[in-house]
C-alpha cells in the first residue's frame, strides 16, 4: 500500500528520501523558525548536551537524520545574533550542517573532556550572551533533558557565566510544537495511511469473526505497519464493546469491560488506538467499527447516534481551540459547551509532532477533567498539531439502554486559518462483515 502525497511522490518514502526531507526541514527550521522562538523566549544562547544513550529528548530533533543517537558527548550551541542563529557543534564528530566548533586534536596534551568543555566556555565568552538557555523544566519532561551530571560539568566549565543560565522551557516547548507547512502536509499523508490501515484491519483481510481476538487484531495492525515500512510509536490496542457487557468503572471513568483475549463477535463495537512514526513525526488515531449481524446492512441506530454525538463533541472542542487560550481554558470551554447540549463526555487532547504525547498545552486527562497542573497553563499557538482525543457516553436503545463509550482520536492542525483535520475525521462507523 502506498499513498500519493503529491503528483509524483508516494508515501511512505524510501529511507534515503526521508533523510533528505528531514535534513531539509531542519535547515529551514533553524533559519526561519528558531530565531523568532528564541526572541520570544528571550534566550540569547541555547545549549543542548547529551551523551550517547542518555540523550536530551530535544537533541534528536536537531541532529542529522543519519544520526540515530548522540555520539560520545554531543553539545550543540545555538547563538542568536543579528544575522539569525549560528548553529555550532562541540562534538568529536561532524554534526550535519552545524559548524564544527571544536576538535580534540586542537590540544593533543589536554584531556579531551576538559578540552571540550573549554571550547564551550570559549564560545560563551566570545558571544557574551545575557541569557543562556538550558533544558530544565518541572512541567514538561521533554524540556527537562539536561542530566544532573551534564549540568554540573556545564556549571563548572562556565564559571562566572553560570549565573546567566536560565530554563529554556518556553523555547524547548515552542521548538517541539511548531510545525512547518511542509510538516503539516506530510502529517496529512501519514494520517491518511493510518486511516487506510485501520480500514483494512476492519475487514475480512484481518478479522475472522468468532476466531480473531482483539489482541490478534492489535498485532495484525502492528505487523501491517512493519510491512509498509513505518514504525509504531506505541503498541496498538483494540477494545470491544457488546450488548450485555456493561462498561466497567475505573477511577471514576467508565471503560470497555470485554477482555482483550475475547474473540470478535457479530454485533460488537470495535475500537482501536494506533500511532505510527515516519519522517521524525508521529500520529495518534482512534477509530470505530461495527460487526454486522446476519441480515444487517447497517449498524444499530443507537451506535450511529453515539458517533454523531462524538462528532458534535469534536465540534465544540475545536471551536474552543483559540490561539492564546490555555489548555485548561480550552478544556473548560469544551466541557461547558458539551454540558449545555446534554453531552456526557470527556476531553483529553494533546500535542503531537516529534513525540506522540508532545510538548505543549495539555487539554485534560482521561482520568482528570479538572485541568492539568503545569502543562494545562500553556497557551495554544498557531502552526501546531494536536491529537483531538475525547469520548462520549450514550445509551443505546438496541442494547436495552446499555451505555456505549464512543472514543475518538483524530489529528488536527491549528493554523492561522483555524482548525483543519489531518486527512478526514470519522463520521460513519466502519462496517465489518459478520461472516
Amino acid at each position: 500500500m502506498t499513498l500519493t502525497a503529491g503528483p509524483t511522490r508516494a508515501f511512505p518514502l524510501p529511507l534515503r528520501e526521508q533523510a533528505d526531507v528531514r535534513d531539509r526541514w531542519l535547515t529551514q527550521r533553524l533559519l526561519d523558525v528558531l530565531p523568532g522562538l528564541m526572541d520570544r523566549a528571550r534566550i540569547d544562547m541555547w545549549l543542548i548536551t547529551g551523551r550517547e544513550y542518555n540523550e536530551d529528548p530535544v537533541l534528536a530533533t536537531l541532529l542529522p537524520a543519519t544520526w540515530l543517537s548522540a555520539r560520545r558527548r554531543t553539545i550543540l550551541v545555538l547563538h542568536r545574533s543579528d544575522d539569525g542563529v549560528t548553529a555550532a557543534a562541540v562534538s568529536r564528530y561532524p554534526v550535519g550542517q552545524f559548524v564544527a566548533a571544536w576538535s580534540p586534536d586542537e590540544d593533543p596534551a589536554a584531556d579531551p573532556e576538559a578540552s571540550q568543555w573549554a571550547a564551550v566556555r570559549r564560545m560563551v565568552e566570545q558571544a557574551d550572551p545575557r541569557r543562556i538557555g538550558i533544558d530544565l523544566s518541572g512541567d514538561f519532561a521533554l524540556a527537562d533533558g539536561l542530566s544532573h551530571t551534564e549540568h554540573g560539568l556545564l556549571v563548572e566549565a562556565l564559571g562566572p557565566y553560570a549565573g546567566r543560565l536560565v530554563s529554556a522551557e518556553d523555547l524547548v516547548v515552542s521548538w517541539l510544537e511548531t510545525r512547518l507547512p511542509e510538516e503539516i502536509a506530510a502529517l496529512h499523508g501519514m494520517n491518511r495511511l493510518v486511516h487506510e490501515v485501520i480500514a483494512e484491519a476492519y475487514s475480512p483481510a484481518a478479522i475472522t469473526v468468532g476466531t480473531t481476538t482483539a489482541l490478534d487484531l492489535a498485532w495484525w495492525i502492528r505487523q501491517r505497519f512493519a510491512d509498509l515500512g513505518v514504525d509504531p510509536w506505541f503498541q496498538p490496542t483494540v477494545g470491544l464493546q457488546r450488548a450485555g457487557v456493561p462498561l466497567a468503572d475505573e477511577r471514576g471513568t467508565v471503560l470497555p469491560a470485554v477482555p482483550y483475549d475475547s474473540a470478535i463477535q457479530a454485533g460488537d463495537l470495535v475500537h482501536c488506538d494506533v500511532g505510527l512514526s515516519s519522517l521524525g513525526l508521529r500520529t495518534d488515531t482512534q477509530r470505530n467499527g461495527y460487526v454486522l449481524r446476519p441480515g444487517e446492512t447497517a449498524a444499530p441506530g443507537g451506535l450511529r447516534s453515539a458517533l454523531a454525538v462524538g462528532n458534535r463533541m469534536q465540534d465544540v472542542t475545536t471551536a474552543a481551540f483559540v490561539p492564546g487560550r490555555t489548555g485548561d481554558e480550552v478544556l473548560a470551554a469544551a466541557r461547558a459547551a458539551a454540558a449545555t447540549e446534554g453531552i456526557d463526555g470527556d476531553v483529553y487532547s494533546h500535542p503531537v509532532g516529534y513525540h506522540g504525547h508532545g510538548a505543549g498545552p495539555a487539554i485534560g486527562l482521561w482520568d482528570d477533567q479538572t485541568g492539568v497542573p503545569g502543562a494545562g497553563r500553556r497557551r495554544l499557538c498557531p502552526d501546531t498539531v494536536y491529537a483531538l482525543e475525547l469520548c462520549v457516553r450514550v445509551p443505546v436503545p438496541e442494547w436495552d439502554g446499555q451505555v456505549a463509550r464512543m472514543a475518538l482520536e483524530q489529528g488536527i492542525a491549528l493554523t492561522g486559518r483555524g482548525v483543519e483535520y489531518l486527512d478526514a475525521r470519522q463520521t460513519e462507523l466502519i462496517l465489518i462483515p459478520g461472516s
